[in-house]
């Protein structure tokens, strides 16, 4: 079963359960492939579905951020409701621990060895985790491994 169908299965039981947090979610998540779709004049595959979630779960942390600066609690824990619904439908996130592997065979495939060479590192690492892996936590992680 392919990730809209999904995402439609879950919005019907949603209806069911009288969930307004995960059914207003789905909605909003349907609507943004349905736009992604319409822009591209196509279907969006499974890994297009996958990016765009992951585009949308950074735009939720980056509110937490926001409300808890704020102050508002009220809205910091809507948003993680939404975040922990949309990080269901991506695939399972890699631990710093396996990114940091992945970094360190970058390194020494690139033979990088300071800071300026943070660009090459990333080309090669950033394929690797695409769609399980946030690229400002490879980011920090590249750069710590550098400077060290």
């Amino acid at each position: 079963m392919g990730l809209k169908e999904k995402l439609l299965q879950d919005m019907k039981e949603a209806m069911k359960a009288k969930d307004k947090v995960k059914l207003s979610t789905i909605r909003m998540i349907n609507s943004l492939i349905k736009n992604a779709e319409i822009e591209k004049r196509g279907e969006l595959t499974d890994e297009e579905i996958v990016q765009l979630l992951m585009k949308y779960a950074k735009q939720r942390r980056e509110s937490i951020e926001m409300y808890e600066k704020g102050g508002r609690q009220d809205l910091v824990e809507k948003e993680k409701a939404e975040l922990a619904i949309v990080e269901s439908y991506l695939p399972k996130q890699l631990s710093e621990e396996e990114i940091r592997d992945i970094v360190k065979q970058a390194i020494e495939e690139t033979g990088a060895s300071s800071v300026k060479d943070l660009g090459k590192v990333m080309k090669v690492v950033m394929p690797k985790v695409k769609g399980k892996a946030d690229g400002s936590v490879v980011n920090r992680i590249v750069r710590e491994m550098l400077e060290s």
